[in-house]
């Protein structure tokens, strides 16, 4: 295979292989790939990976259920790491944590951190940035049958209706104080909102700029 070829597996035939939730950026586990458990990843889309101390290969969540389904690898500059953006079915580690890196060092102990908290209050956006950025795709490379398409071909009127329609859904679920409608309009909204955006060649990160000032002037 010609991009196991290229990649400089270790002396033991080992390369380290960061696991990244793909859609928050958490840090989930470290393992360990060889030739094989890359073309089975690469021929899958299902992460595999050596274990070193069963001598094995093995499927992520080929007992547990909690298989990592990837969406993209990455190979660092020296061509020795790789790095697995996956979508992650239940916890990531065999004691059940969300991810392996649960401990934090405080000074001489170790003691629980707050695994995936803190770095999702910084990484929520993400999932806002894979949105817009299938939305303006869907925009430059059309696709058949998509709402998406539908909605950029109709024009800006019909952007801005749905825009106003989905503001109207989410005022009526809040008066009718039903939260689970709140969520799902609310979603709606931000969808279309996101349309719009691309609509107009308007960035997120130009959006989220507006935002950081106005948290600083209301410091």
């Amino acid at each position: 295979m010609a991009i196991a070829d290229s990649i400089a597996f270790g002396a033991d035939g080992l390369l380290p292989a960061i696991v990244q939730d793909a859609g928050t950026g958490e840090v989930l586990m470290l393992a360990y790939m060889n030739r094989e458990a890359l073309e089975r990843t690469l021929e899958t889309g299902k992460s595999h990976f050596w274990s070193r101390s069963r001598q094995t290969l093995w499927r992520k969540g080929e007992t547990s259920g909690n298989v990592q389904t990837v969406e993209e690898i990455r190979l660092d500059c020296d061509g020795d790491t790789l790095l697995l953006k996956v979508d992650q079915t239940g916890p990531a580690c065999h004691t059940g944590a969300r991810s392996c890196f649960y401990r934090g060092v405080q000074g001489d102990s170790l003691v629980e951190a707050p695994v995936g908290e803190v770095l999702w209050q910084e990484c929520k956006t993400a999932i806002l940035q894979r949105v817009h950025d299938v939305i303006a795709d869907r925009k430059h490379n059309p696709k058949e049958g998509s709402y998406t398409c539908h909605l950029f071909c109709a024009g800006q009127e019909e952007i801005l209706k749905k825009v106003m329609e989905e503001a109207s859904e989410v005022l009526i679920a809040s008066m009718e104080d039903d939260n689970d409608q709140v969520i799902y309009e609310v979603a709606d909204l931000l969808y279309h909102l996101l349309v719009l955006l691309v609509s107009h060649e308007i960035s997120l990160s130009a959006v989220f700029g507006e935002l950081e000032k106005r948290r600083r002037s209301a410091a």
